[in-house]
């Protein structure tokens, strides 16, 4: 099982984040991309190749507004150059990147032939725009591997589209077996509608929400803005609800119609205060690090191959999430490793 961490790219701070990731034995690295919020993502993680030696790297996720499809895949392309084959594209139909720019979240038909572009684009291939025979045509004289793509789904149809088309699936669905197995069998089922055509299984992650504390209600509390954040991809309208917890189903209604997006990752939203201490411990992976290791190993069982580890956040809770991370990297990579 992979272990990646889920942080924030800073121009002044994401090398020693990514050297701290490598040290601590984490498989990985992947970065927000959203340009309304944070620094630019590509550029955090070319600072991040070049401060590391294995330490894989990706933006967690991107999406496909906006940038063309030729631009994120040569972007990738690049860093896979720079980081001797450490890239990996995570892919979203888009949240805060695209709210703050006054656009809705990519319908399923436009996310779908990005996602074909950008495929096409990184294998080499020739596409037909306008007319025009559009290729990375520098990408002839790479030795690396294709960059994959991990696409990062919640619902039926989007799950599907990723387990068809990317060399990757994540979910986010939170923490609940039920549910983590519900997407597995989504995956599955796609793959066995495609008649004819053999296709293997895509390699499968989940984002979590994770804190290992002694105190409950303080970790609750240290996870709460990351919580609101992913929930509420649940919560939105239309979202599938299948194999939810039915006490739930009102904070996910809250969670979708009164999101503040303009309190976007803050714990004292109006939308992460309604969530129940009850409610985060469900959805989330807090206390304990030995009831972290139970429920990894879990998932895990479900065939789960990667974790992206969504801790607190430094900037909002200075030595808590530098502690909070240090215990995770010390006391269940390790069991889960072994």
């Amino acid at each position: 099982m992979e272990f990646w961490h889920f942080g924030v790219p800073s121009a002044f701070r994401v090398e020693r984040m990514a050297q701290t990731c490598e040290e601590w034995n984490f498989d990985g690295l992947t970065l927000t991309d959203s340009q309304n919020l944070s620094n630019e993502t590509y550029i955090a993680l070319t600072l991040a190749a070049k401060a590391t030696k294995v330490l894989k790297l990706g933006p967690g996720v991107t999406n496909p507004i906006t940038r063309h499809a030729a631009v994120t895949a040569s972007a990738a392309a690049t860093l896979q150059e720079i980081s001797n084959g450490r890239m990996i594209v995570g892919i979203g139909r888009g949240d805060s990147s695209l709210f703050n720019i006054g656009f809705e979240p990519a319908k399923p038909d436009v996310f779908r032939q990005y996602i074909e572009d950008v495929q096409s684009y990184l294998s080499g291939g020739i596409l037909d725009k306008n007319g025009y025979d559009s290729q990375l045509r520098w990408l002839a004289g790479s030795k690396l591997p294709k960059v994959p793509l991990d696409v990062a789904a919640t619902g039926p149809k989007i799950i599907a589209m990723g387990a068809k088309l990317a060399e990757r699936v994540s979910f986010s669905l939170g923490a609940d077996i039920e549910r983590i197995k519900w997407g597995v069998d989504q995956v599955k089922a796609a793959i066995n509608r495609e008649e004819g055509i053999k296709q293997p299984l895509p390699s499968l992650g989940v984002y979590l929400n994770i804190c290992i504390h002694n105190d409950i209600s303080r970790a609750a509390e240290l996870v709460r803005p990351g919580v609101g954040i992913f929930a509420h991809f649940t919560g939105m309208p239309g979202a599938n609800r299948d194999n939810i917890n039915q006490a739930d189903q009102s904070v996910f209604d809250t969670l979708g119609t009164e999101y503040d997006k303009n309190r976007h990752g803050r714990g004292e939203a109006s939308h992460a205060q309604q969530m129940p201490l009850e409610f985060i411990e469900r959805f989330a992976i807090i206390g304990s690090a030995e009831k972290c290791i139970n429920k990894l190993m879990a998932i895990k069982q479900l065939g789960i191959e990667r974790i992206f580890v969504i801790g607190p956040r430094p900037d909002h809770f200075g030595e808590e999430a530098d502690e909070a991370l240090a215990r995770f990297a010390k006391e269940v990579i390790p069991a889960l490793k072994n």
